[in-house]
């Protein structure tokens, strides 16, 4: 049964863009909005963990979250920067560049001198012109055409070069991640290497939170609060059903949990009222068209 959890962790790691963009858009109503958003994440991701610590044997040493370290804090670093990003930019944006990063990870191979296969050469291409088509466009665009598309949202982005910088920022640093966890996952398996990350991601959600508390900075129960939360629950329970999907069935489950970044821009318009010009959904479709065929090739 694997197409169940794809479909799963489709739906959540779509909603957790969506959520997470609704915690973290208003800068001027809270600046410190993102830190908060990986205090959430922490949170459950440290019930998770814990969970799987007492219902199952997973063979877990705590030295593994030593050795599992480094890409840890790639993955926490890259989201802690995408959770900024997503206040600068339209996720209809954000989300096809965060999610190229496996193009990224293709190119880090190549300069080692891997060989490059037809299909992978042509995926890797599309996603290259998609995201780089994507902030011509977005930073060319005409300033009263910009605004005018943004009145539906009621959200104006500033054009700045910072706004598609911090996604290209993410996707570099997320491959990064993904390359080191490649090397990892070799000698430790990946029930225990997902547990090291959740409590590093713990860890790093309680040193950020006393941060918050002790500079009077932290809030709870407001409106965006629980948008956080509940994003950082759609982020954990989309892993989840993520490892139930590959393990079942990785060669048809990848290609759909690689394209939910394309239901956050369906999204993105329904819920989050946001339209983006012509141009806009033609580099995006590019970009998400390399990102499926990456993940169909990732098995």
């Amino acid at each position: 049964m694997w197409f169940l959890p794809a479909v799963i962790c489709l739906l959540l790691w779509s909603g957790s863009d969506v959520f997470s963009k609704i915690g973290c858009v208003d800068q001027k109503k809270d600046p410190y909005a993102p830190l908060k958003m990986v205090v959430a994440v922490g949170l459950v991701m440290g019930v998770h963990a814990i969970y799987s610590l007492l219902a199952k044997d997973i063979g877990f040493s705590w030295s593994d979250i030593v050795r599992y370290l480094p890409v840890s804090l790639l993955y926490i670093i890259s989201m802690a920067i995408g959770y900024l990003g997503l206040r600068y930019i339209e996720l209809s944006i954000s989300s096809p560049i965060c999610n190229a990063s496996g193009a990224v990870v293709l190119l880090i191979y190549l300069f080692k001198g891997e060989p490059l296969e037809g299909l992978a050469a042509l995926a890797l291409i599309l996603v290259i012109l998609g995201v780089l088509g994507l902030g011509v466009v977005e930073y060319r665009e005409d300033p009263e055409k910009r605004k005018l598309r943004q009145e539906e949202a009621n959200r104006y982005y500033a054009k700045s070069l910072l706004a598609i910088l911090l996604p290209i920022l993410y996707m570099i640093i997320d491959a990064l991640g993904t390359y080191a966890d490649s090397i990892i996952l070799e000698t430790m398996p990946e029930e225990v290497a997902n547990t090291a990350y959740e409590l590093t991601f713990l860890t790093c959600g309680i040193v950020v939170f006393i941060y918050l508390l002790a500079s009077g900075k932290f809030t709870f129960l407001k409106k965006e609060d629980s948008a956080k939360l509940v994003g950082a629950l759609f982020e954990t329970g989309g892993q989840f059903a993520y490892v139930f999907a590959l393990s079942a069935n990785a060669m048809y489950a990848a290609p759909v949990i690689s394209s939910y970044c394309v239901v956050s821009v369906v999204w993105s318009r329904i819920f989050l009222k946001e339209k983006l010009s012509a141009w806009h959904y033609l580099t995006i479709a590019c970009a998400v068209a390399g990102i499926v065929i990456l993940g169909i090739l990732d098995v």
